[in-house]
């Protein structure tokens, strides 16, 4: 429950980026708990970017309402989606949301109250906050090789950023859509992520972490990454340490002002 008074953010939106890629068994599951979330007086706008799916995706989005779907002709890749996504959003806060059903939306009013309270301009939420996975007894994780390559990544991150946050790979981030409108980011892969978030630690906006859940489907059930993406998540993270940083919005304004 967001802790503020409702009226304060009557006048507010979330916009919710869904990139979706053959998820035809999951995708409305997913829209209708984000339709259930209770936001008090936050409106809502869900954007769903079908990333060329060849499954029945497309005709589940066909029957479902007050959900904006995007096409795009050929498959892009989930960063090409998130891009899209951003440049229709019209919230004042926008968070990226998976087309399966691993995260709850449930958790949005946790993971967007930093951002509502003026502590921070973005939100990572962190699944290792919340729980480690086990690998052994009843309830043993059989994803060993991803966890390990998550530890990975957040060591590589914090020793190249000066930080210790404890997860960059969860879906759930959020952030004030001027962020991201003065943040290009160039990857179209599982990496926009990672390109994003190097970005925004460079330009030293305001980050907060908070533990979200996370239920892990199987490949069988459509999981897509490997560890072709963790090599390049590596790269990407160690290439935006050392680039140039591309201008903001707001320095290319001036310019053209000027």
């Amino acid at each position: 429950m967001l802790t503020r008074t409702a009226h304060a953010f009557a006048a507010m939106k979330l916009s919710i980026i869904i990139p979706a890629f053959n998820e035809a068994d999951t995708i409305e599951a997913v829209i209708r708990r984000i339709m259930a979330v209770d936001l008090g007086e936050i409106c809502k706008e869900i954007i769903v970017v079908d990333d060329a799916s060849c499954d029945d995706t497309p005709q589940v989005l066909r029957r479902l309402s007050g959900v904006q779907v995007i096409r795009h002709p050929v498959n892009s890749g989930k960063g090409s989606a998130l891009s899209t996504g951003i440049k229709a959003a019209t919230g004042d806060v926008v968070i990226f949301q998976d087309a399966d059903l691993e995260y709850a939306p449930e958790d949005y009013p946790a993971i967007i109250q930093p951002i509502l309270n003026g502590t921070c301009d973005a939100v990572m939420g962190s699944r290792f906050l919340r729980e480690r996975p086990v690998f052994l007894g009843s309830r043993k994780s059989p994803y060993l090789n991803h966890y390990i390559g998550n530890l990975l990544i957040i060591w590589v991150t914090n020793v190249l950023y000066g930080k210790r946050f404890t997860d960059y790979e969860g879906c759930y981030k959020a952030f004030r859509r001027s962020v991201l409108l003065d943040t290009p980011v160039e990857s179209t892969g599982f990496e926009f992520d990672n390109e994003l978030i190097c970005k925004v630690l460079r330009r030293g906006v305001r980050i907060a972490e908070v533990p979200i859940q996370y239920h892990p489907r199987t490949y069988a059930q459509g999981k897509k990454i490997t560890w072709r993406h963790g090599l390049m998540m590596l790269w990407t993270i160690l290439k935006w340490r050392l680039l140039p940083l591309p201008a903001s919005r707001a320095v290319l304004d001036r310019t053209m002002v000027a």
